[in-house]
């Protein structure tokens, strides 16, 4: 089975529009964030932190580099206090993922473009304080392209 490496540097347009880092707007529970990485980034600040509004309104590397900025130890959303790395953070994520797919048809279309490949996020070493495992991270791609 064919292996696509989602990946913001990759050759394949797909793997670069399916990566956390494209530049694909949405709204999740009434706020508007620039990308999924903006939104993995910012809910790393407290809610009234300038720095969540920041991040929110960041993509690709600018959105990682000030997450870097972050305790990671919890994540925050809703009024609750989330703890970093928990199957909630990975699904509050999972929500998010979900939501760029589905208000973005174009983004949409390269995730169905990908049907009958092996997902995979090889980008070298991970670091154990990754917000999103690789192996989670192309779960969760598999499951919003199934449900598609």
């Amino acid at each position: 089975m064919k292996k696509l490496n989602v990946s913001s540097k990759s050759d394949d347009w797909r793997a670069r529009r399916l990566s956390n880092f494209s530049n694909d707007s949405f709204v999740l529970d009434g706020v508007k964030v620039a990308s999924v990485e903006g939104f993995i980034q910012g809910i790393k600040f407290p809610e009234k932190s300038p720095l969540r509004k920041q991040a929110f309104q960041e993509v690709g590397i600018h959105a990682k580099l000030l997450g870097k900025q972050a305790h990671n130890k919890f994540v925050w959303w809703k009024g609750k206090k989330i703890d970093y790395g928990s199957n909630r953070h990975h699904r509050l994520i999972a929500q998010a993922m979900e939501a760029k797919f589905l208000q973005n048809k174009g983004a949409a279309m390269s995730l169905a473009c990908t049907k009958g490949m092996v997902l995979t996020h090889e980008v070298g070493s991970e670091s154990p304080k990754t917000s999103l495992p690789s192996k989670v991270f192309c779960k969760i791609l598999t499951e919003i392209r199934k449900s598609l």
